[in-house]
């Protein structure tokens, strides 16, 4: 599982109270225990999960994808990612085993795609299914397919042609 640290702020007074601090009465430290607990309970067993894509070339590129979900097929586009970083995807467990990922070089051209097709739009866009795309006013567009063998966490790498390696893990 992929893990990113974060240090927390050491700045002088950060995160401190000055002055007398009162008791709140017991009846209130019980209330706000017990709710403290009831969250901790609820969301201890919940890892941080999420879909993720690198853009490790030289380029800006265009990323959409495509999933099913347990009310069918959704796909989603578009976010524009800067060389050499990370953008999440989608936040929470991977919804499904296999992923689709079409991508856009903006600088150079190309793309990467596939023979899966599923149904796009030229700006931002939500869509719910895949059949008759230009019909419903979308493009039919190729995407690849992603193996993420059902893991909760996946991130995808995109490189540059030369390097060969198009995801990971």
């Amino acid at each position: 599982m992929l893990r990113e640290q974060v240090s927390p702020d050491r700045s002088a007074g950060v995160g401190r109270e000055t002055g007398v601090r009162r008791q709140p009465p017991r009846l209130a430290v019980t209330a706000a225990s017990l709710a403290t607990f009831m969250i901790a309970a609820l969301t201890s067993g919940e890892a941080r999960a999420d879909l993720k894509l690198c853009n490790s070339t030289a380029s800006r590129i265009g990323v959409s994808i495509g999933y099913q979900d347990q009310t069918g097929w959704a796909t989603e586009g578009w976010w524009n990612i800067a060389s050499q970083t990370c953008e999440t995807l989608l936040k929470g467990a991977v919804p499904s085993r296999f992923i689709y990922v079409h991508a856009v070089d903006y600088d150079r051209g190309g793309e990467w795609a596939g023979s899966n097709f599923l149904c796009t739009a030229d700006k931002s866009f939500a869509i719910r299914g895949v059949q008759d795309c230009p019909k419903r006013g979308y493009k039919r567009t190729g995407f690849f397919e992603v193996d993420t063998g059902e893991a909760q966490e996946w991130t995808v790498r995109l490189t540059d042609p030369e390097d060969k390696g198009t995801k990971g893990k």
